[in-house]
């Protein structure tokens, strides 16, 4: 397969738990990739401040993916797609976490505002390069949300995911984070955005690759022509990918100096 772009999720993927920004051996292997003339393509689930810091930290000049697919931005911030979900399935959310007492998140690709203050939300503020505002109701914040989010807990979460899918599966797409549920449109995934990046790019879906490890890396895992998931990943993304890295000292260091190899 003759690559021409690479789609890198951050968190997990290109930067490990407790780091704040890639290691030196994968800064250099996207910095030969891009020299190379292959494209080098961020999706994050962080906000735009902090997708955009680690792609100028990786002297990268391409859009980013933010938010689970929810928008992608230049890198000067001008918002290229943007996918809003309708304010009543985002209501229906909202009802379904204060029912049962569970803090909320409501955000745009702007503003990110939970109900209450937790470790989530502050860890949330802290990658994405943001504050985030706190309110005992968010929804009344004026903010058109791109998705919202029960925060719960990893013992919880996943009854809350099975829930909500039965409710609204064929409506939202609803992403089982350990400890978070977030419901985002259905469009608003990696995969979807990366394909309208490669329309740009006048690139075709079989010269894509994609290295992820999380739930909301899975679309773009199944899009790319090529998926490679980390050992560790979770089961979306492990299903997904058409690879699993071996473990071992840098694996995505590895893929991404192999391709920049096929590439010669």
């Amino acid at each position: 397969m003759a690559v021409k772009l690479v789609a890198l999720d951050i968190d997990g993927t290109i930067v490990p738990p407790g780091a704040d920004v890639p290691s030196p051996r994968i800064t250099a292997a996207v910095r030969t990739l891009t020299d190379s003339g292959i494209a080098v393509v961020l999706a994050s689930g962080r906000m735009f401040p902090g997708t955009a810091r680690i792609a100028r930290h990786l002297g990268l000049g391409t859009p980013v993916v933010c938010q689970q697919g929810c928008s992608v931005h230049s890198l000067d911030g001008a918002m290229l797609h943007e996918f809003p979900i309708e304010r009543d399935l985002a209501m229906a959310v909202v009802d379904y976490a204060r029912e049962r007492n569970h803090v909320y998140e409501w955000f745009n690709p702007l503003r990110y505002i939970a109900s209450r203050e937790t470790p989530a939300t502050t860890e949330y503020g802290h990658v994405s390069g943001i504050t985030p505002e706190y309110m005992d109701r968010p929804e009344t914040a004026g903010v058109r949300p791109t998705g919202v989010g029960v925060i719960s807990s990893p013992g919880e979460a996943s009854t809350i995911h099975r829930e909500l899918v039965a409710r609204h599966s064929q409506e939202l797409h609803l992403l089982d984070f350990p400890g978070v549920t977030v419901g985002v449109g259905l469009d608003a995934n990696k995969g979807h955005a990366l394909s309208l990046l490669c329309r740009d790019f006048g690139i075709e879906r079989d010269e894509v690759a994609a290295i992820g490890d999380s739930v909301n890396d899975a679309p773009m895992l199944s899009w790319a022509g090529r998926g490679y998931a980390l050992a560790h990943s979770d089961r979306y993304a492990l299903d997904a990918a058409d690879e699993v890295l071996p473990d071992g000292e840098e694996p995505v260091a590895r893929l991404l100096e192999s391709i920049a190899h096929w590439g010669r």
